[in-house]
């Protein structure tokens, strides 16, 4: 039985003893833990409450996937506040009273302590025997989700409360006290290599469980992070924003990361596959790969857990009483989205491109109407397409239907395992003919041109730096959506880099528009490695069709699909890339339709930049009303100046989160803030 068939099973199996009121989480007891330890298929089934536990919208469903994807030139929220806000987390503007971090915190250590007394259950039970392979399995899933967790939180709150002691056995009184994230990853690291080998391999479990190899590449995903750059308090100095510091050992890290990931290309069955966009489509369908590119997905269930393909996906606002045409899906929200600057960092025949920058929306129908309306997102931002409920067979949902997809988010790809592997050879040793085979098994993937990516491959290898350049280049293009960027830039200390050219282009195309400048467009060009801002079609010429049309432009000058739903319209593109005079009548191609118009980057009023242009980077820099561009730093703020300062001199983005401030009183003032927030 599938896992997201029998998950609501396990929502009512882990109901154990109260834990520590630091938590403040309640798990009522409803049965006697000897009773339930003696007995494995209620071992089982207690196990399954430890993976509904991080199920929850507050965790995995929805907040990991949508409120703290943080910004960056990938994924993108558009803000347009001009002061100091309690919970605009992706632009860096946030204090200890925002309600998401508070849920996220609890439900984080919701799925902590239930995996801690499931683990101590176990280990203490009259059947544990490290010989039982079906035991030592169960305790390496437990295990594996409690290290999940808790790296996340290290990466998203710094240092954090540590214990692999139930609650229970603390005493409720007991505050766990704050562990530096470096002992912290150290002690999962070695949690995880000790129970690794005793665990199934990804071709006895399926997707939806922890494996041997889930196990693998999660030490080595903790351990690239521990090796990294990461942001750090200044002792004695609360209102500082901290400094960028890694390990004095962090190849140590690294070698970590090596060995393990190495480990999975050599020893597991697990390969990519032919197509990037049959792995997202075959998840929105529920369809379960086996050794392929996903290792480990978050099993959500249909119409309970999960809004994968709600969040991303085309917006579709067609509900119940109004769906009067094609759209048997219901609404999404469609909010998970990705810079307006995202798809042209692509190279053209990056099979990627197409698929995940999506530049149409179903709109409400009129109840009059026979249809949907199929409309183009001319919008700041476009839509993350990798998955959507939209791209589900006929019969999947129904009208009414909005979040709780129940589609699965992949957590560890093998793609995420080869750039991990390509990173950490790099880092040690240069780009070897070893590190050049993993980059070059995930871009083949996106290109039909195999010379032209071993050419690519062979070209960036000609450096360490130009080599890790291109491999988090495609991390970029790999993972949006998937809560990656912004963590893969402040490894490597590049996200205050980033920060700064991904609010610049939004700042010039403004300006530009109301014919004055930034003065930074051609570091900008630079950067980028190219002038394209200077030719963006601010006039986009497109027909609505339905997605068998017999359409007789030439293929390569338009932005077609087919796409994974079949039945929806869908909009053809004449120059979705680039400025283009309107094109002739003889050009059209399906019942005498003419060409439709739709304005693009008109960000300007009264020849000033929209707020959304000016805000969303809001924590980190802006332009004021005066009309400088600021740079925070230490909560004041600095001008940029008129040439962008090298990565050495630039502030620190606080990306880090502060601690709820009712885990501050939880703690009778055991915990405190830095960074900056009071």
């Amino acid at each position: 039985m599938k896992l997201r068939n029998i998950i609501l099973i396990g929502l009512t199996g882990m109901t154990l003893a109260s834990c520590n009121d630091f938590l403040d989480v309640d798990s009522p007891s409803s049965y006697s833990e000897e009773f339930v330890f003696t007995q494995k298929s209620e071992m089982n089934r207690v196990l399954n409450g430890v993976y509904a536990s991080i199920l929850v919208n507050d965790l995995y469903g929805n907040a990991y996937q949508r409120t703290f994807v943080l910004n960056s030139d990938v994924d993108m929220q558009i803000f347009t506040g001009s002061s100091d806000s309690p919970s605009d987390y992706a632009c860096f503007n946030c204090n200890d009273q925002g309600s998401e971090i508070d849920k996220f915190w609890k439900a984080g250590y919701k799925a902590i302590e239930d995996a801690n007394r499931f683990i101590y259950g176990m280990e203490n039970s009259k059947l544990y025997n490290e010989k039982d392979a079906e035991l030592m399995q169960m305790i390496g899933e437990a295990k594996c989700l409690r290290a999940m967790v808790y790296h996340d939180l290290t990466v998203m709150f710094g240092d954090v409360p540590f214990t692999f002691t139930a609650a229970a056995q603390l005493g409720n009184d007991y505050v766990v006290p704050v562990t530096k994230r470096e002992d912290i990853q150290n002690n999962l690291i070695k949690d995880l290599e000790s129970i690794a080998p005793k665990m199934n391999s990804s071709s006895n479990v399926t997707v939806e469980r922890a494996s041997k190899e889930f196990a693998w590449a999660l030490i080595a995903r903790i351990a690239l992070s521990a090796g990294g750059y990461s942001l750090h308090p200044v002792a004695d100095n609360a209102s500082s924003y901290g400094v960028m510091s890694r390990p004095q050992d962090y190849q140590a890290y690294y070698r970590i990361t090596k060995n393990y990931t190495d480990s999975i290309i050599k020893h597991s069955k697990h390969s990519l596959g032919d197509s990037y966009s049959d792995v997202f489509v075959k998840e929105s369908n529920f369809n379960l790969i086996t050794n392929g590119d996903p290792i480990f997905e978050i099993p959500f269930a249909k119409e309970s857990t999960g809004n994968t393909g709600y969040i991303q996906g085309p917006t579709s606002t067609a509900n119940a009483g109004y769906t009067l045409g094609k759209n048997v899906w219901g609404a999404s929200s469609g909010n998970g989205r990705l810079s307006a600057f995202y798809r042209y960092s692509f190279k053209e025949n990056d099979k990627r491109r197409d698929y995940l920058n999506g530049l149409w929306y179903y709109g409400n129908a009129d109840k009059s109407l026979t249809q949907d309306s199929c409309l183009i997102r001319a919008d700041y931002t476009v839509h993350n397409n990798k998955w959507s409920k939209l791209w589900a067979n006929s019969g999947q949902f129904v009208n009414s239907s909005t979040g709780s997809t129940g589609i699965n988010y992949p957590y560890m790809r093998f793609a995420d395992v080869l750039l991990m592997h390509a990173e950490a050879v790099n880092e040690l040793d240069g780009p070897t003919a070893e590190a050049q085979e993993s980059l070059r098994r995930v871009r083949e993937r996106a290109f039909d041109d195999k010379g032209l990516v071993a050419a690519y491959v062979s070209e960036a290898a000609s450096s360490k730096e130009d080599f890790l350049n291109a491999v988090l280049d495609e991390r970029k293009w790999e993972f949006a959506g998937e809560n990656m960027r912004w963590r893969d830039l402040v490894r490597n200390n590049l996200y205050a880099r980033e920060v700064v050219y991904s609010f610049l282009r939004y700042l010039s195309v403004a300006l530009g528009n109301a014919g004055a400048y930034t003065g930074f467009e051609d570091e900008i060009a630079e950067h980028d490695g190219s002038y394209y801002l200077d030719n963006l079609p601010e006039e986009m010429y497109y027909h609505v069709l339905p997605q068998n049309a017999a359409w007789k432009v030439d293929p390569s000058a338009v932005y077609g699909y087919p796409y994974p739903n079949k039945t929806l319209d869908i909009l053809y593109i004449y120059n979705p890339y680039k400025s283009a005079s309107r094109p002739a009548t003889s050009l059209v191609g399906f019942e005498g339709k003419t060409w439709l118009t739709a304005s693009f980057y008109q960000w300007q009023s009264d020849s000033e930049p929209t707020n959304q242009c000016k805000y969303s980077f809001y924590g980190y820099i802006r332009r004021n009303t005066t009309g400088v561009i600021e740079l925070v730093k230490d909560a004041t703020t600095v001008p940029l100046g008129d040439k962008i300062p090298e990565i050495s001199e630039l502030p620190v983005v606080r990306y880090i989160l502060p601690y709820p401030n009712a885990a501050i009183q939880r703690s009778a003032g055991a915990y405190k803030n830095y960074y900056g927030y009071k």
